[in-house]
């Protein structure tokens, strides 16, 4: 329970931190979404000092953020200027799209990787091997953006396998055919995430196997007639469990930041894409909701991944 409580005050400490940080940067940023010609090119200044005013932005900088933490603590991030909107109604409405198809595409990526990490630390320097080794390089130097452009050209305009972009093309939203389309929609989208994601995991799978396989233990289980699947089972994967929980934990961030460009190309009505229109928008509420959000996230991954460890590893709660 302390080790709990010193989380839950970590994680607010660092949303205080993170929101001021946030909040300075957007506001020294040039021009604003009520820039004299920005939003209309024929707008009066009289126009411009009352929109600014129904907003709170003639206040003090200061004022203007003690305002907004405020409304935060209550799950207000104010009003959209490009939609108006309620930025937590926006940002409700789209948040499910973003972490379904992030924990999808982390839940194949993990799978993936420890079969083929493990696989491939056991038959060392085989074919198999070297060939895991040649994806991961593939899968750790490709862009993103790149293989979505590809996987689009060739499997959605060319093939015409999947659809070029959107979440569905069904209009009615019920019924079994109109999850099926939603998925059918994703499967570019994961496959971009699960490819450029699972190499950097699979080649650390692989280096904290060999390392376990020279142990000790491995060798005595080897003696006495342990096979394969028997080592496998009893000391590598309870090994490599500590380390994958702490990598799946620091991976939040990148794939959910990950989702501002894919959402974008697939066109998926997401947080990512929200975030995308909001940025050229210069939408300051609509931004600075997504922020706290992924932060806030970000952070539970990693409380929650340490809280994984009390489990798996007795002496975590110690060091903690």
């Amino acid at each position: 329970m302390k080790l709990l409580l010193k989380k839950l005050l970590y994680i607010g400490l660092m949303l205080l931190i993170i929101s001021l940080i946030s909040f300075g940067a957007i506001h020294m940023a040039p021009n604003s979404f009520f820039s004299a010609g920005e939003l209309n090119p024929n707008i009066t200044p009289e126009t411009l000092e009352h929109l600014k005013r129904i907003y709170g932005l003639d206040k003090p900088l200061w004022e203007q953020y003690l305002s907004w933490v405020w409304a935060m603590l209550h799950l207000d991030f104010g009003i959209s200027f490009a939609t108006g909107k309620s930025v937590t109604q926006e940002i409700a409405q789209r948040i499910g799209v973003t972490l379904g198809i992030n924990l999808v595409s982390m839940s194949i990526v993990f799978a993936l990787s420890l079969y083929l990490g493990i696989k491939a630390a056991l038959k060392q320097d085989s074919v198999f091997d070297r060939t895991v080794k040649q994806f991961s390089l593939i899968s750790f130097s490709m862009p993103s953006f790149y293989l979505a452009l590809l996987v689009i050209i060739l499997f959605a305009v060319e093939l015409k396998l999947f659809p070029i972009g959107g979440l569905h093309s069904l209009e009615q939203k019920s019924g079994v055919y109109y999850y099926l389309d939603i998925a059918w929609h994703l499967v570019l989208p994961i496959f971009v995430i699960v490819f450029v994601s699972f190499g950097s995991m699979a080649m650390y799978v692989r280096s904290l196997t060999i390392e376990i396989l020279k142990s000790d233990y491995i060798f005595f289980a080897k003696a006495r007639g342990a096979g394969e699947k028997e080592i496998v089972k009893r000391f590598v994967l309870p090994n490599l469990s500590p380390p994958l929980v702490t990598v799946l934990g620091l991976s939040l961030p990148g794939l959910i930041g990950g989702s501002v460009i894919l959402e974008s190309i697939f066109s998926i009505n997401g947080m990512g894409l929200l975030f995308y229109q909001a940025a050229l928008a210069r939408d300051y509420p609509v931004i600075m909701g997504i922020l706290i959000i992924t932060s806030f996230l970000t952070l539970l991954g990693n409380v929650l991944a340490d809280l994984a460890m009390l489990r798996l590893n007795p002496y975590f709660k110690r060091d903690s």
